[in-house]
């Protein structure tokens, strides 16, 4: 990395650090029943610098704020470092990427709109043919289904629109469900070994479920941000400083 983008890195931490603490001071919420993963609106931070600045930076960026705002609040850095670190570095290296590659715009609405679907039927096959699951499984399930429909609607009708944002609403997309999974998935993982933070909800070998209860409640409680609020912010900024508008390549 050159020196600028390690300083452009330890700026978006920093933001991301701090921003993170706060709305943690303020609405301390974490997932329903079983707590851990937080309220997380802060997110556009590292999405406006993996645009602006490039993949690298926003992911890095987003893995030292991460991992800052776990010490302050959780204080449990194997987890941070396994869960939190991994998933923010891989979801906004992903959103950059994608955002700065000149992808044909309608093979990747095909693909969404078949992975969209796909996970529409599969929730649906889940809950109408397997018996005895939990309530708030089911209701995970369902609000998943519906963010994710909605989220894919809003992007379509973005990007549409507004051509200029297509790939960042989609990149958005993508980068968040990758990132949300590698949270929900570890964080099960690392419970079924240690015990959870108790600042946060604890707990020690929790069942399988609640992987997809955070999966779900990290998606569902981000994309809002990261796709209306993305575009607007990153606009604002390329108006005020327009050499920061970044150039696409072709994504081969």
């Amino acid at each position: 990395m050159k020196p600028l983008e390690i300083a452009e890195s330890a700026v978006c931490g920093a933001l991301y650090a701090v921003t993170g603490y706060i709305i943690y001071l303020f609405l301390p919420i974490v997932t329903p029943g079983i707590g851990i993963v937080r309220f997380w609106p802060n997110v556009v931070v590292p999405a406006v610098f993996a645009v602006l600045f490039g993949p690298l930076v926003g992911g890095l960026g987003a893995a030292i704020g991460i991992f800052i705002s776990d010490m302050l609040i959780h204080g449990d850095p194997l987890l941070s470092l396994s869960a939190g670190v991994t998933a923010n570095f891989l979801g906004f290296y992903l959103l950059g990427y994608i955002s700065r590659k000149n992808i044909d715009w309608e093979k990747l609405i095909a693909v969404s709109g078949a992975g969209c679907l796909i996970i529409s039927f599969g929730s649906l096959t889940t809950v109408s043919y397997i018996d005895n699951l939990p309530q708030e499984f089911v209701n995970a399930l369902n609000l998943f289904t519906a963010i994710m429909t909605a989220s894919f609607i809003i992007a379509i009708a973005i990007g549409y629109f507004l051509p200029n944002w297509r790939n960042y609403e989609l990149g958005s997309i993508i980068g968040l469900a990758v990132g949300s999974t590698i949270i929900g998935l570890v964080v099960w993982a690392y419970s079924q070994i240690f015990f959870l933070p108790a600042a946060v909800g604890g707990g020690f070998k929790l069942p399988f479920y609640t992987a997809m209860i955070w999966l779900i409640w990290t998606f569902a409680t981000e994309i809002p941000f990261l796709i209306l609020l993305g575009p607007p912010l990153l606009k604002a900024c390329q108006h005020a400083f327009p050499s920061l508008a970044p150039q696409k390549t072709e994504s081969k």
